[in-house]
């Protein structure tokens, strides 16, 4: 079965969609999904810029002196990507939660109406 460019649309698409959550929703934790869409979008298009049909493991030592390998770099490069992602959603959302706290509400135009 040959998926073709099928991956990189999905990535195209959570990028649109995680861009659209983050220009046009005023809720705070919309646009944490937002922002978590976008790094999931480039996360997939990291691993299948890498990705090769016929291709062995990387970690692989025992393939043949001719034999394609996956690219490990994007690979590596998603990974770090993930730990970084996780650690700006955690701080995204404490943040919310301190908004909430502190305003009592999650909307943005609201918090700019009770600025002062």
């Amino acid at each position: 079965m040959n998926v073709g460019n099928f991956p990189f649309v999905i990535a195209a698409l959570l990028v649109v969609f995680g861009l659209y959550a983050l220009l046009f929703k005023r809720n705070l934790i919309k646009m944490v999904i937002g922002v978590s869409l976008v790094e999931t979008g480039v996360n997939l298009f990291l691993v299948m810029l890498g990705y090769r049909s016929d291709g062995a493991a990387p970690i692989y030592t025992y393939a043949n002196a001719g034999e394609r390998m996956v690219l490990p770099t994007p690979q590596a490069l998603t990974l770090t990507s993930i730990v970084i992602g996780l650690a700006t959603t955690a701080l995204l959302l404490s943040f919310a939660v301190f908004v909430h706290g502190h305003y009592g509400t999650l909307d943005v135009r609201k918090i700019k109406e009770l600025r002062g």
